[in-house]
């Protein structure tokens, strides 16, 4: 029995050395998490610098010279200012309510009639209307009650719309609410089809002069005696106003010693004085390429900005020129006479 423990504890032994030997030899390999795939950016194209987007040139849409004026409802498509009625701006939660503000003229006004505004408001012991001039500026105020309303003239010469602002509360308590009034077009336009601007009076019979350049044209109106010259060599001012310098009594109608060469003419008279005395005229424009022409014609005009005027004059090939304030520029609208 002694004998065989003995023999189990050699067995042991030996298989413990054998394992001990194996152990020198063996690698232990521990396991690793999977690396993680580094991500590569590919740059998005870019838009080539230089190169801008395609713009819309506007045009203006060709108009037909008549011998006389067109007819223009009073109260139809030149009418082309829509009826604003702001919103309140309230700038507190509690600030005075405007309930409304309107006129019993919404749909339109007559120049140099009278029109009613009535309002209500709520929250408010006084109000105040102000009346806007064309660029938007207070020009003329009413204190009134909360609640009522009031009458008020327009004058003759205004177009476009009339303005009104109602106002309640103040500083933090503000309340406002904007009124826009449509003012009918009175007049009719000479021409046709009409700008959308209402003119600011009657189309003005005029007796009127023309004369082609070869760089322009200069005109002449008679019931204000000035002298426009057209230029379209492309500098600035593209127009001037003179006014007629001309007495002939005393200037000769003509230069006797300047003989134009063949195809071209001297200007004369009216023209011909400020195109000879005046350097920048006569080198901008050059010579006459037809003799000047004298005709009958129309003179009217519209607001363009505060204080200033678009200017539209009969041409003598039955075409309207456009003259922009300013100097800035000047157009052909329509087409010839056939």
């Amino acid at each position: 029995m002694r004998f065989l423990k003995l023999i189990a504890h050699c067995s042991l032994l030996i298989a413990f050395l054998l394992l001990t030997a194996c152990g020198a030899t063996f690698e232990q390999i521990i396991p690793t998490d999977r690396p993680t795939e580094t991500a590569t950016f590919t740059p998005s194209p870019t838009r080539t610098p230089g190169r801008g987007e395609p713009t819309i040139t506007p045009t203006f849409v060709p108009m037909t010279a008549t011998g006389g004026p067109s007819p223009t409802p009073l109260l139809g498509a030149t009418i082309t200012s829509v009826v604003v009625n702001v919103a309140p701006t309230q700038l507190n939660p509690n600030a005075p309510r405007i309930e409304f503000f309107t006129s019993d003229s919404i749909l339109g006004v007559a120049p140099g009639s009278t029109l009613t505004l009535f309002w209500s408001t709520r929250g408010a012991d006084t109000a105040v209307i102000y009346r806007l001039d064309r660029s938007g500026q207070r020009t003329q105020l009413w204190n009134v009650p909360p609640d009522g309303s009031l009458a008020v003239a327009t004058r003759s010469s205004e177009r476009g719309t009339v303005e009104f602002v109602l106002s309640v509360g103040e500083a933090v308590l503000l309340t406002e609410m904007q009124l826009s009034i449509p003012l009918a077009c009175p007049d009719p336009w000479f021409f046709s089809p009409a700008p959308n601007d209402c003119p600011t009076s009657p189309a003005e019979p005029s007796a009127l002069i023309e004369e082609v350049f070869e760089r322009g044209r200069m005109l002449y109106i008679a019931p204000t005696d000035t002298v426009y010259v057209l230029f379209n060599d492309g500098f600035e001012p593209a127009w001037i106003d003179f006014d007629n310098r001309y007495d002939p009594t005393v200037h000769p109608e003509s230069l006797e010693s300047f003989i134009p060469p063949p195809g071209f003419y001297q200007p004369i008279a009216i023209l011909g004085y400020l195109w000879r005395g005046n350097d920048t005229v006569r080198n901008r424009l050059g010579l006459a390429l037809q003799p000047q022409s004298d005709y009958e014609g129309f003179v009217q005009s519209a607001f363009a900005t505060e204080g200033t005027e678009n200017m539209y004059v009969s041409s003598v090939d039955g075409s309207v020129l456009l003259l922009v304030p300013g100097g800035e520029s000047w157009q052909i609208i329509g087409p010839a006479a056939p």
